[in-house]
């Protein structure tokens, strides 16, 4: 499952099914306004194999991308049909079967499959130059632009004087550490992490266009950035702990007892997902969901025991 803060994407083998949960927010930069509506099933977009989903920080405008690995197939929605009710497909491009992202930037799209990025208008057609991306894995979009990992670094694609524009940002000059292949933060922010195997973790800067890799004091499974004035990062540990680390050195600040661990051994999906002040963990098999208070210590600030086992959880509203 997939969300952008306001729709749910849930994908399998036939296609994906798209859920609004009725609550966003809308970022104006200075302020935010709130908005709250009736949840509802919106539909479905059929296609081959487990689909990769890719979404702005927007809920009603620009698009939504799907790419669908068994079939090739590329897919962009429009968003603002979305929030009308209505699943409306902006094109669907034939592509090269494998690993592939459609990501929307802005009025346009990045296609990424078969060794490369093409940019596309809304309604599919080409524009721009072409870029080379081995291997695409793990998308993200930032206040900066939409972020597509490659296998020797991260492109960026943002628009410029109403153009698609892609740069590349390499991993430093003699790392030997593992790409990054899942991005995640707080919503919105510049600084996006991912984990670098048993290396650390990876903390890509979208606004100065560079990596940095920080240091763990033990191997982590998941990370994500909060990016804040005192630089928290947040990491989940093989054991099931969360681990509240320094964003500039990787030191220690805070660790939370085991939680998930039962879940993490079962290899039921877990989320660590970041806000601004709390962070929230999901237990599939501990029956249970935990608000943390990172800046206390990784305080257990509120335990949640739900009805049904919370496989997939997704902060909305946002």
């Amino acid at each position: 499952m997939h969300s952008d803060g306001r729709y749910l994407f849930a994908a399998d083998d036939a296609g994906v099914s798209i859920v609004d949960s009725g609550v966003w927010t809308w970022d104006h930069v200075d302020h935010f306004h709130y908005y709250r509506a009736e949840a509802r099933i919106l539909g479905a977009v059929e296609g081959g194999g487990v689909a990769a989903v890719a979404t702005s920080n927007s809920s009603t405008t620009g698009g939504t991308g799907l790419f669908f690995p068994a079939s090739g197939e590329a897919v962009l929605l429009d968003t603002e049909a979305l929030s009308r009710g209505e699943v409306v497909e902006r094109f669907r491009l034939e592509r090269p079967a494998g690993p592939g992202l459609v990501v929307p930037a802005g009025s346009f799209a990045a296609v990424a499959a078969g060794g490369e990025v093409t940019l596309h208008t809304a309604d599919g057609e080409p524009v721009g130059e072409k870029a080379s991306c081995e291997d695409p894995a793990g998308t993200i979009t930032t206040r900066v632009g939409a972020v597509i990992g490659c296998r020797d670094g991260a492109l960026l694609v943002t628009v410029d004087a109403e153009l698609p524009v892609v740069e590349r940002i390499p991993y430093p000059d003699g790392t030997t550490a593992p790409r990054a292949t899942a991005f995640a933060n707080r919503e919105g922010r510049p600084t996006v992490a991912a984990v670098a195997g048993d290396a650390g973790i990876w903390m890509l800067d979208t606004r100065e266009r560079a990596w940095t890799l920080v240091p763990t004091p033990e191997p982590v499974v998941q990370a994500t950035a909060v990016d804040d004035k005192d630089h928290h990062l947040l990491a989940l540990t093989a054991d099931g702990r969360v681990l509240v680390l320094d964003g500039r050195t990787g030191a220690l600040r805070a660790s939370s007892a085991p939680l998930v661990g039962e879940s993490l051994a079962a290899a039921h999906p877990v989320s660590l997902t970041a806000d601004q002040q709390r962070a929230y963990l999901n237990g599939p098999d501990e029956q249970r969901l935990w608000e943390l208070d990172f800046a206390d210590g990784a305080r257990v600030a509120r335990e949640f025991t739900p009805a049904a086992a919370p496989l997939f959880v997704a902060e909305t509203g946002r």
